[in-house]
Protein backbone atom coordinates (compact mmCIF):
# COMPACT_ATOMS: atom_id res chain seq x y z
CA UNK A 1 0.00 0.00 0.00
CA UNK A 2 1.43 3.20 -1.22
CA UNK A 3 2.49 5.92 1.85
CA UNK A 4 -0.95 8.10 0.78
CA UNK A 5 -2.99 5.20 0.87
CA UNK A 6 -2.01 4.47 4.32
CA UNK A 7 -2.37 7.71 5.81
CA UNK A 8 -5.67 7.64 4.34
CA UNK A 9 -6.64 4.13 5.68
CA UNK A 10 -4.95 5.19 9.20
CA UNK A 11 -6.41 9.01 10.01
CA UNK A 12 -9.84 7.44 9.78
CA UNK A 13 -9.33 4.22 11.72
CA UNK A 14 -8.14 6.97 14.73
CA UNK A 15 -10.94 9.06 14.20
CA UNK A 16 -13.06 6.14 14.13
CA UNK A 17 -11.76 4.79 17.19
CA UNK A 18 -10.89 7.50 19.85
CA UNK A 19 -8.66 6.24 22.83
CA UNK A 20 -8.31 2.63 21.72
CA UNK A 21 -5.35 1.62 22.09
CA UNK A 22 -3.32 -0.84 19.40
CA UNK A 23 -0.65 -2.59 18.60
CA UNK A 24 1.45 -1.63 15.68
CA UNK A 25 1.33 -5.08 14.24
CA UNK A 26 -2.16 -4.36 14.02
CA UNK A 27 -1.42 -1.42 11.43
CA UNK A 28 1.16 -3.53 9.59
CA UNK A 29 -1.15 -6.23 8.50
CA UNK A 30 -3.96 -3.66 7.65
CA UNK A 31 -2.04 -1.79 5.43
CA UNK A 32 1.00 -4.63 4.44
CA UNK A 33 4.25 -2.90 5.14
CA UNK A 34 6.77 -2.56 7.42
CA UNK A 35 6.85 -1.66 11.00
CA UNK A 36 9.19 1.46 10.26
CA UNK A 37 6.97 2.72 7.36
CA UNK A 38 3.99 2.70 10.16
CA UNK A 39 5.69 4.35 12.67
CA UNK A 40 6.60 7.09 10.14
CA UNK A 41 2.95 7.44 8.81
CA UNK A 42 2.09 7.60 12.58
CA UNK A 43 4.64 10.90 12.88
CA UNK A 44 3.18 12.96 9.97
CA UNK A 45 -0.57 12.04 11.34
CA UNK A 46 0.36 13.15 14.91
CA UNK A 47 2.10 16.24 13.36
CA UNK A 48 -1.05 16.97 11.25
CA UNK A 49 -3.61 16.20 14.27
CA UNK A 50 -1.36 18.64 16.08
CA UNK A 51 -1.27 21.61 13.82
CA UNK A 52 -5.23 21.46 13.18
CA UNK A 53 -5.95 21.32 16.58
CA UNK A 54 -7.84 17.55 16.63
CA UNK A 55 -5.88 16.24 19.23
CA UNK A 56 -2.67 13.62 19.03
CA UNK A 57 -1.33 10.87 18.85
CA UNK A 58 -0.43 8.48 22.26
CA UNK A 59 2.55 6.29 21.65
CA UNK A 60 3.77 3.41 24.25
CA UNK A 61 6.65 1.79 24.28
CA UNK A 62 7.79 -1.64 25.18
CA UNK A 63 6.13 -5.83 25.17
CA UNK A 64 2.30 -4.33 25.30
CA UNK A 65 3.70 -0.89 23.49
CA UNK A 66 0.77 0.66 20.98
CA UNK A 67 -0.97 3.86 20.25
CA UNK A 68 -4.03 5.60 20.56
CA UNK A 69 -5.58 8.73 19.27
CA UNK A 70 -6.46 11.33 22.08
CA UNK A 71 -9.19 13.80 20.35
CA UNK A 72 -8.72 16.75 22.41
CA UNK A 73 -9.76 19.85 20.58
CA UNK A 74 -7.29 23.20 21.15
CA UNK A 75 -8.24 26.47 23.33
CA UNK A 76 -8.34 28.31 20.04
CA UNK A 77 -11.08 25.82 18.32
CA UNK A 78 -12.83 25.49 21.72
CA UNK A 79 -13.11 28.92 22.75
CA UNK A 80 -14.19 30.20 19.28
CA UNK A 81 -16.68 27.36 18.75
CA UNK A 82 -18.24 28.60 22.07
CA UNK A 83 -18.45 32.48 21.12
CA UNK A 84 -20.55 31.42 18.15
CA UNK A 85 -23.10 29.31 20.16
CA UNK A 86 -23.41 31.87 22.19
CA UNK A 87 -24.08 34.50 19.59
CA UNK A 88 -26.62 31.97 18.48
CA UNK A 89 -28.36 31.76 21.86
CA UNK A 90 -28.67 35.46 22.13
CA UNK A 91 -31.09 35.60 19.15
CA UNK A 92 -34.12 37.14 20.90
CA UNK A 93 -36.35 35.03 18.95
CA UNK A 94 -35.55 32.15 20.98
CA UNK A 95 -37.31 33.67 24.32
CA UNK A 96 -40.08 31.33 25.14
CA UNK A 97 -43.08 32.54 27.28
CA UNK A 98 -42.24 32.22 31.17
CA UNK A 99 -38.37 33.26 29.97
CA UNK A 100 -37.24 29.61 28.55
CA UNK A 101 -34.85 29.63 25.99
CA UNK A 102 -35.49 27.76 22.78
CA UNK A 103 -32.55 25.59 22.42
CA UNK A 104 -33.99 22.70 20.31
CA UNK A 105 -32.97 23.85 16.89
CA UNK A 106 -29.56 23.66 18.32
CA UNK A 107 -29.96 20.24 19.58
CA UNK A 108 -31.73 19.39 16.59
CA UNK A 109 -28.32 19.86 14.22
CA UNK A 110 -26.40 16.96 13.69
CA UNK A 111 -22.91 19.21 13.04
CA UNK A 112 -23.93 21.56 16.53
CA UNK A 113 -24.42 18.73 18.50
CA UNK A 114 -21.08 16.76 17.00
CA UNK A 115 -18.99 19.90 18.35
CA UNK A 116 -20.58 20.36 21.61
CA UNK A 117 -19.15 16.32 21.99
CA UNK A 118 -15.70 17.16 20.73
CA UNK A 119 -15.13 20.31 23.26
CA UNK A 120 -16.47 18.10 26.20
CA UNK A 121 -14.75 15.56 24.89
CA UNK A 122 -11.15 17.92 25.05
CA UNK A 123 -11.69 18.47 28.60
CA UNK A 124 -12.81 14.66 29.37
CA UNK A 125 -10.32 12.59 27.24
CA UNK A 126 -7.78 11.88 29.66
CA UNK A 127 -10.19 10.82 32.52
CA UNK A 128 -11.01 6.92 33.10
CA UNK A 129 -14.57 7.25 31.80
CA UNK A 130 -16.55 3.86 31.03
CA UNK A 131 -19.48 5.35 30.33
CA UNK A 132 -21.67 8.05 29.53
CA UNK A 133 -25.19 9.09 31.58
CA UNK A 134 -27.69 11.70 30.97
CA UNK A 135 -31.85 11.94 31.70
CA UNK A 136 -34.24 11.79 29.08
CA UNK A 137 -34.78 13.37 26.80
CA UNK A 138 -32.66 16.20 25.63
CA UNK A 139 -29.72 15.51 26.95
CA UNK A 140 -29.62 12.48 24.60
CA UNK A 141 -28.07 13.59 21.75
CA UNK A 142 -25.39 15.06 23.81
CA UNK A 143 -24.46 12.29 25.37
CA UNK A 144 -23.93 10.74 22.47
CA UNK A 145 -21.60 12.94 20.87
CA UNK A 146 -19.61 13.25 23.77
CA UNK A 147 -19.48 9.48 23.74
CA UNK A 148 -18.58 8.96 20.31
CA UNK A 149 -15.33 10.64 21.24
CA UNK A 150 -14.55 8.91 24.39
CA UNK A 151 -15.36 5.73 22.31
CA UNK A 152 -17.53 4.19 25.51
CA UNK A 153 -21.22 3.32 25.75
CA UNK A 154 -24.21 5.68 26.75
CA UNK A 155 -26.69 4.51 29.20
CA UNK A 156 -29.87 6.77 29.39
CA UNK A 157 -31.79 7.65 33.16
CA UNK A 158 -35.39 7.89 32.27
CA UNK A 159 -38.87 8.93 34.45
CA UNK A 160 -40.34 5.70 34.07
CA UNK A 161 -39.79 1.98 34.28
CA UNK A 162 -39.77 -0.05 30.60
CA UNK A 163 -40.74 -3.95 30.72
CA UNK A 164 -38.67 -4.35 27.97
CA UNK A 165 -35.55 -3.12 30.15
CA UNK A 166 -36.39 -5.44 32.74
CA UNK A 167 -35.51 -4.69 36.37
CA UNK A 168 -34.74 -1.25 37.51
CA UNK A 169 -32.90 0.99 40.36
CA UNK A 170 -35.58 4.19 41.08
CA UNK A 171 -35.18 6.74 43.48
CA UNK A 172 -36.85 9.99 43.77
CA UNK A 173 -35.65 13.08 43.66
CA UNK A 174 -36.41 17.32 43.82
CA UNK A 175 -36.45 18.72 40.53
CA UNK A 176 -34.61 21.89 40.86
CA UNK A 177 -36.32 23.84 38.40
CA UNK A 178 -40.32 23.21 39.11
CA UNK A 179 -39.75 22.03 42.79
CA UNK A 180 -41.38 19.14 42.37
CA UNK A 181 -40.81 15.02 43.41
CA UNK A 182 -39.91 13.38 40.68
CA UNK A 183 -38.90 9.92 39.81
CA UNK A 184 -35.60 8.79 38.05
CA UNK A 185 -34.93 4.87 36.77
CA UNK A 186 -31.79 3.15 35.79
CA UNK A 187 -32.14 -0.68 34.78
CA UNK A 188 -29.38 -2.71 36.66
CA UNK A 189 -28.31 -4.36 33.22
CA UNK A 190 -27.55 -0.95 32.24
CA UNK A 191 -24.27 -0.01 34.55
CA UNK A 192 -21.87 -2.36 36.19
CA UNK A 193 -21.11 -1.69 39.00
CA UNK A 194 -18.09 0.53 40.31
CA UNK A 195 -18.12 2.29 36.99
CA UNK A 196 -16.73 5.47 36.50
CA UNK A 197 -19.35 7.54 34.93
CA UNK A 198 -19.60 11.28 32.99
CA UNK A 199 -22.67 12.93 33.67
CA UNK A 200 -23.93 14.80 30.45
CA UNK A 201 -27.08 17.13 30.18
CA UNK A 202 -28.77 19.93 28.49
CA UNK A 203 -29.41 22.52 31.06
CA UNK A 204 -28.88 23.16 34.55
CA UNK A 205 -30.82 25.37 37.14
CA UNK A 206 -30.34 24.56 40.72
CA UNK A 207 -28.42 21.40 39.49
CA UNK A 208 -31.60 18.78 41.21
CA UNK A 209 -32.01 16.67 38.03
CA UNK A 210 -28.43 16.12 38.16
CA UNK A 211 -28.23 15.75 42.04
CA UNK A 212 -30.93 12.89 41.16
CA UNK A 213 -28.58 11.26 38.77
CA UNK A 214 -25.58 11.06 41.21
CA UNK A 215 -27.77 9.65 43.93
CA UNK A 216 -29.10 7.03 41.63
CA UNK A 217 -25.37 6.17 40.68
CA UNK A 218 -24.58 5.90 44.38
CA UNK A 219 -26.62 2.89 44.03
CA UNK A 220 -24.33 1.14 41.77
CA UNK A 221 -21.86 2.23 43.53
CA UNK A 222 -20.41 4.23 40.52
CA UNK A 223 -17.54 7.20 40.75
CA UNK A 224 -18.71 10.10 39.00
CA UNK A 225 -15.69 11.61 37.39
CA UNK A 226 -17.56 14.86 35.49
CA UNK A 227 -20.42 16.43 35.09
CA UNK A 228 -20.92 18.50 31.74
CA UNK A 229 -24.04 20.95 31.01
CA UNK A 230 -24.23 22.92 27.97
CA UNK A 231 -26.15 26.03 29.78
CA UNK A 232 -26.71 26.74 32.84
CA UNK A 233 -28.34 29.66 34.45
CA UNK A 234 -26.82 32.22 36.57
CA UNK A 235 -29.92 33.18 38.74
CA UNK A 236 -28.10 34.19 42.15
CA UNK A 237 -32.02 33.48 43.93
CA UNK A 238 -31.38 29.72 43.13
CA UNK A 239 -29.01 27.74 45.51
CA UNK A 240 -26.45 25.78 43.09
CA UNK A 241 -26.24 22.04 44.51
CA UNK A 242 -23.59 20.90 42.50
CA UNK A 243 -20.35 22.39 42.94
CA UNK A 244 -17.90 20.55 40.42
CA UNK A 245 -19.46 20.98 36.87
CA UNK A 246 -18.24 21.55 33.19
CA UNK A 247 -20.95 24.19 31.75
CA UNK A 248 -19.73 25.78 27.78
CA UNK A 249 -22.47 28.56 28.02
CA UNK A 250 -24.09 30.76 30.98
CA UNK A 251 -27.73 32.16 30.92
CA UNK A 252 -26.97 35.35 32.81
CA UNK A 253 -30.28 37.28 31.86
CA UNK A 254 -33.66 36.57 30.04
CA UNK A 255 -35.37 40.40 30.00
CA UNK A 256 -39.22 38.91 28.28
CA UNK A 257 -39.93 42.90 28.20
CA UNK A 258 -37.25 44.13 26.33
CA UNK A 259 -36.84 40.81 24.46
CA UNK A 260 -32.96 40.30 25.28
CA UNK A 261 -30.52 37.64 26.13
CA UNK A 262 -27.25 38.22 28.07
CA UNK A 263 -25.11 34.85 28.01
CA UNK A 264 -21.70 34.15 28.43
CA UNK A 265 -19.15 31.70 28.43
CA UNK A 266 -19.40 28.78 31.27
CA UNK A 267 -16.64 27.58 33.47
CA UNK A 268 -14.71 25.67 30.53
CA UNK A 269 -13.94 29.16 29.30
CA UNK A 270 -12.85 29.95 33.02
CA UNK A 271 -10.72 27.36 33.41
CA UNK A 272 -8.91 27.69 30.09
CA UNK A 273 -8.01 31.27 31.58
CA UNK A 274 -7.06 30.04 34.39
CA UNK A 275 -4.85 27.00 33.30
CA UNK A 276 -3.17 29.86 30.74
Amino acid sequence: MKRSNRLVVLTDFFLENPRKHIQLPYFVRLCDTTKSSISEDLDIIHAVFQSQGMGYLQRSTGAGGGVKYIPEYSQENNVQFIDDLSRKLEDPSRILPGGYLYMSDLLGDPKTVREIGRVFASKFSKMDIDVIVTVATKGIPLAYAVASFLNVPVVIARRDPKVTEGSSVSINYVSGSSRKIQTMVLPKRSLEEGANVCIIDDFMKAGGTITGMINLLSEFDAHVQAIGVLAEADDEEEERIVDHYTSLVKISNVDIRHRTIEIQAGNFVEDLTNFE
